[in-house]
């Protein structure tokens, strides 16, 4: 697929590519085609000239653009692979994650260098913190280099020599998931699972030339783009999203489903069809979505390590009448069982190769309990796993409970609890020693509360965490029941914010 596009981009240099949105919705280029393939070959060019070696690894810490698409396509022609760098996770897990990942080289643009220094008090007001990336591996800047940052990569222009593609399967991108900061867990595909995790997406999204797509996911933007679709990044404010889609008529659109919340407040307009995943996508807001205008309205089921495994449209989600969630039959090339625990596990061309530091496996396990109805399709039941899914961002408990055991905690636990139409509020309930003073406490927690990252809790409560097992294990269930009463009101009072 990615050989695809950087032909397609090649062959129309004067198409738009990357479309971006004024204040009013007006559509503007980012990017033309030509101007995105000239782009990745001088990143090309100079990532081949610093030495990296073939199946070297590249930090990426770039805003999502042409700048990181380029870095993508720069990454899989020289045969590397790239580790995603989330600065929304906290420096203290991204520290641990680029320790196992070792980038041969950290690609970041003047804003993540900006978040990791100067402006650092200012990003941890969006939830935004980086380490110094110096810590994590050599650093070069693409992009507009600012006064401290990184020299540059593309220093040199068009001087240096292009490499030829590598064609041939191996590692092309590190994600990272779950696991502990002393224990990271990442997920590794390959070349050939990305392309057929696009190839899926194609079939599904249907791009169509000269039609514009809305959307800002890598896994959108690169089949659309092969197919000769310009893709629109959606703009961040509701207000100019709904602008935007107005002036737009995007032919399709993929959105999380905060966004499409965010946006349906601000009565917004859909054309086409309608996509929607990594967060719980109910009926409800399916036929919302639907009665303002969209021609369908699909819910898609998906997994870091396999996109996408099954999809639903509205009008079946909303006649199913049966418990649990309805998220479709699984998607040409899925295959899908449960364990003997009740477990979903899916396999497929699209899913991941391993994970890092791990031997390859075929099956993945997705954390959910299902079964299937009398059509195939998938139906969840719940998550095994503690996993709390919190506008749709995966957020792990383990990653950052130890930090949250200061002086005078006894037990620290990070619970969900139902914030309505499938999301969920995190909280961080404490449980300080006997002789402790809680405001002293609440004063030592301050720290590592804001290294959190997109991990803030929305509530911090100083309760007694319910025991139960032989060995008297935190309670998990019964300590979010105690979450839910008690930060119910001071939620309603506070929309939710840590005090």
């Amino acid at each position: 697929m990615l050989d695809a596009l950087a032909h397609t981009l090649r062959s129309h240099p004067d198409r738009p590519a990357v479309l971006g949105t004024t204040r009013t919705g007006a559509v503007r280029t980012k990017a033309t085609c030509g101007e995105l393939a000239d782009l990745a070959d001088r990143y090309a060019a100079a990532l081949h000239a610093r030495g990296v070696p073939r199946g070297g690894t590249v930090g990426v810490a770039v805003r999502p653009g042409p700048r990181a698409l380029a870095v993508m396509l720069a990454v899989h022609r020289l045969g590397l692979r790239a580790a995603v760098l989330d600065p929304a996770a906290g420096p203290d897990v991204l520290r641990a994650r680029l320790a196992l990942a070792r980038p041969d080289v950290v690609l970041a643009d003047a804003t993540a260098q900006a978040v990791a220094g100067w402006a650092r008090p200012l990003a941890r007001r969006a939830r935004l913190a980086l380490p110094d990336l110096a810590e994590l591996g050599p650093v070069a800047t693409v992009g507009r280099r600012l006064p401290g940052c990184a020299p540059a990569l593309d220093t040199g222009g068009g001087t240096a020599v292009l490499p030829r593609p590598v064609d041939e399967d191996g590692d092309a991108v590190i994600v990272f998931t779950s696991g502990t900061t002393s224990r990271p867990r990442a997920v590794v595909h390959t070349r050939s699972s990305l392309a057929a995790g696009m190839a899926t997406v194609t079939g599904l999204v249907r791009p169509e030339p000269g039609r514009p797509v809305l959307g800002g996911t890598f896994f959108v933007l690169v089949p659309s783009l092969a197919s000769g679709a310009p893709v629109a990044l959606p703009a961040r404010s509701p207000r100019v999203l709904a602008r935007q889609l107005r002036r737009l008529a995007p032919r399709a659109t993929y959105l999380t489903p905060p966004q499409l919340r965010a946006a349906l407040a601000e009565e917004a307009r859909f054309t086409g069809r309608v996509w929607t995943g990594s967060a719980p996508a109910s009926a409800d807001l399916l036929t919302r979505v639907k009665a303002a205008g969209a021609d369908e309205a699909w819910g898609v089921y998906a997994l870091t390590e396999l996109f996408p495994a099954a999809a639903v449209e509205q009008a079946d989600k909303a006649a199913f009448g049966g418990e649990g969630d309805l998220v479709g039959a699984p998607l040409p090339g899925v295959e899908a069982k449960t364990d003997a625990t009740g477990e979903l596990v899916l396999s497929g061309p699209a899913a991941r190769d391993r994970y890092l530091g791990e031997d390859p496996a075929p099956w993945v396990g997705t954390g959910d309990r299902a079964r299937f109805d009398a059509d195939g399709r998938i139906v969840l039941e719940g998550r095994c796993k503690d996993m709390v899914l919190r506008r749709a961002e995966n957020i792990y408990p383990g990653l950052y409970e130890p930090a949250l055991h200061v002086p005078g905690v006894e037990l620290a636990v990070l619970v969900g609890v139902p914030a309505g139409d499938g999301d969920e509020r995190l909280v961080a309930v404490v449980q300080p020693r006997r002789e402790a003073d809680h405001d002293r406490v609440r004063a030592a927690l301050a720290a590592p509360l804001e290294r959190m990252g997109a991990a803030r809790p929305d509530a911090l409560l100083l309760a007694d965490i319910p025991l139960s097992g032989r060995s008297s294990k935190p309670d998990r269930a019964a300590t979010a029941r105690l979450a839910a009463a008690r930060t119910g009101d001071a939620a309603r009072r506070t929309r939710g914010t840590v005090r």
